[in-house]
């Protein structure tokens, strides 16, 4: 496997091989729990744009608006 970035097909076919289902190295644990979830509405508009960009990025949307968060967080401490 190489380090470049791989489409959800290339995964689907590549993860489809069993030589390729075996773990390796030692178990890793998520590094920080997630908190209480929060209710954020936004226009038609804008949730539409987001369902997008999340899609472009083979994320959740609830993945992308975390990441979107916190990239504004350290940009504004910085």
């Amino acid at each position: 496997m190489s380090a470049d970035a791989m489409t959800p097909a290339e995964e689907f076919e590549f993860y489809s091989q069993p030589e390729n289902q075996v773990p390796r190295g030692p178990p890793r644990r998520r590094s920080a729990t997630l908190s209480d979830p929060v209710t954020v509405r936004f226009s038609r508009q804008v949730l539409e744009q987001v369902k997008a960009a999340a899609a472009a990025e083979d994320r959740s949307v609830s993945s992308w608006v975390r990441r979107a968060v916190d990239s504004a967080l350290q940009a504004s401490s910085a």
